[in-house]
């Protein structure tokens, strides 16, 4: 199989240059695609259905067993694929040790139409996150408990970055995402029933308090300033994460495990 990849040795390839760019969120915004790499992760995206555009190849990983089974797979879906050398898997993927392969992968731009607010698991509402490490972290535990989807309101970080991708551990492919404003976003929750709980220093109850059984979504606001005055007074809820002192904040991706897991566990982890 390997024989017959399409070889690129340079740097200056045009499909080269257009990879690493990929690195940038302006050359995402213009192609639509973004970077994965690990064939576990590329194999859960095209299971998944996401549509692969370019799949490299690394000389070092061409003649494993997995990834000729990988290049078949993305053969037969229509996918280009590439084999070179070490270094330029290295330059795209922007590590010293890549991966055997790395795939650049069509987008998925969903919006609120496209979701189901009659979905039985709990939603999650991030407001103006700007971490992509977080927003990848949230992913893989919004996937890890079974949660609804994940909506990014106003300016939040791109989860097509390659940090966000790489936090996610995959979960970017199994949980849905959509970007919204929050008045859009407001008028589809209050359609859907849907009963806003934010977790806030202005909290008045326990998170361990709240009622997660009904319809229920999860506002968590900005890393640095949490969730406006004028947000706060659109939520149902707001409630606290107890903590002893010292710290006086818990880091937004645990602070939003904490949340989900405890309305799961209101819902017997069902």
């Amino acid at each position: 199989m390997t024989d017959s990849l399409d070889q690129i040795t340079s740097a200056s390839n045009p499909l080269i240059k257009r990879l690493r760019g990929l690195e940038r969120k302006k050359n995402r915004n213009e192609t639509g695609l973004f970077l994965a790499e690990g064939a576990r992760l590329i194999e859960q995206a095209m299971a998944q259905g996401w549509e692969i555009e370019t799949l490299v190849v690394s000389n070092t990983g061409a003649d494993r067993d997995y990834v000729q089974a990988l290049c078949a797979e993305a053969v037969k879906s229509g996918a280009r694929v590439i084999q070179v050398p070490d270094r330029l898997a290295g330059s795209i993927a922007r590590k010293d040790n890549p991966q055997a392969v790395i795939a650049a992968i069509r987008q998925q731009d969903l919006s609120l139409s496209d979701l189901d607010p009659s979905h039985p698991g709990l939603w999650i509402g991030l407001y103006e996150c700007r971490d992509p490490g977080n927003l990848g972290t949230i992913l893989r535990t919004a996937d890890c408990a079974g949660a609804a989807g994940v909506l990014l309101i106003e300016q939040c970080c791109d989860p097509y970055s390659v940090e966000a991708v790489r936090a996610s551990m995959g979960s970017l492919f199994d949980v849905r995402v959509a970007r919204t404003d929050f008045a859009a976003f407001n008028a589809w929750r209050k359609n859907a029933a849907l009963n806003i709980v934010a977790a806030s220093v202005n909290g008045d109850t326990r998170h361990d308090g709240v009622d997660f059984v009904q319809p229920s979504l999860i506002l968590m606001g900005n890393e640095q300033a949490g969730l406006p005055p004028h947000i706060e007074a659109e939520c149902d809820t707001l409630c606290l994460i107890p903590m002893r002192g010292g710290a006086d904040s818990l880091n937004l991706a645990q602070a939003t495990a904490v949340m989900l897991y405890e309305g799961w566990r209101q819902r017997g982890f069902s």
